[in-house]
């Protein structure tokens, strides 16, 4: 297609955003707070919260699997009814390079270190969409559509919530809290910033990072230990999921994970399951 907005359509765009928010708050977020506490607790109790935890695994997975289905729907209700204006080509903005730090003191292992490196990658996620935010603002992206601009704001809250309940189970465990970005990742993500010149390309760049924070989660399900990080990873996992749906519509794509098994974020033919090669280790940021 000529023009890369052409499909996109503000109102629709707008609804889907607005459903994601509803069902963060409705659904996910009450989901993540309890999962979050009963790990608190547990942690503080000395307890490892293995209680139940095959029948609490099965049930936050049919639980995420029905919220996952919810957002092919929210993204394949798009229909290309409206035009948008095309971008202009601007020389390409720069991000800030984030400050990484080193991990909290004390080895982390096992949830803990999946916490931490969560932490770091949600905090990507926010980063990420504040440098595009901040460029869209300042007009270096071209005419970007003012839905694309909320919808960016709406999964940066998100991901803000999802940093702050890992962080939680990390104090609760008495560790700091995690305030870096995911030091392996942040390279990447500046590099692909740099040449980022529309809205499109930094769509694509977004949602990147959302299929490899939905593959990450995704992969450390089965590895949990503690029936709480389990809810709490199983919680989060279709929000990013739901994330990765909406901007394959404002790619113009299915509003399904594509690609090939080494390049599974790209564009191409839809892929029946969700594939796990982007998952990120718990090394990313405890350098175990």
């Amino acid at each position: 297609m000529s023009n890369p907005n052409d499909h996109l359509s503000d109102r629709e765009l707008s609804a889907m955003t607005r459903q994601l928010d509803e069902m963060h708050h409705d659904k996910a977020m009450p989901a993540m707070r309890a999962a979050v506490a009963d790990w608190v607790e547990a942690l503080r109790s000395g307890g490892d919260g293995l209680t139940a935890k095959r029948a609490s695994r099965r049930g936050f997975l049919i639980g995420a699997a029905g919220l996952g289905a919810s957002s092919l729907v929210v993204a394949a209700c798009g229909s290309s009814s409206k035009s948008a204006t095309a971008p202009t080509s601007l020389a390409a903005p720069t991000a800030t390079s984030t400050t990484t730090m080193p991990a909290a003191s004390g080895a982390l292992t096992g949830d803990l270190a999946v916490a931490a490196m969560a932490a770091s990658l949600e905090n990507l996620g926010v980063y990420a969409y504040n440098a595009g935010i901040a460029a869209a603002t300042a007009g270096k992206l071209g005419k970007v559509p003012p839905a694309v601009v909320t919808f960016a704001q709406t999964a940066k809250s998100q991901h803000m919530a999802h940093a702050q309940a890992w962080n939680s189970a990390l104090t609760g465990a008495g560790k700091a809290a995690v305030t870096a970005t995911d030091p392996a990742l942040t390279p990447t993500v500046n590099s692909a910033f740099a040449k980022v010149t529309n809205a499109a390309e930094l769509a694509q760049l977004a949602l990147m990072i959302e299929n490899i924070a939905a593959q990450t989660y995704q992969k450390a399900i089965p590895a949990l230990s503690a029936t709480s990080s389990i809810g709490v990873a199983a919680t989060i996992a279709p929000v990013e999921m739901q994330h990765a749906a909406i901007l394959y519509y404002v790619l113009g794509q299915y509003p399904g994970i594509q690609g090939t098994q080494s390049n599974s974020y790209a564009s191409g033919s839809p892929l029946a399951f969700n594939p796990t090669t982007l998952a990120r280790p718990a090394s990313d940021y405890t350098g175990s």
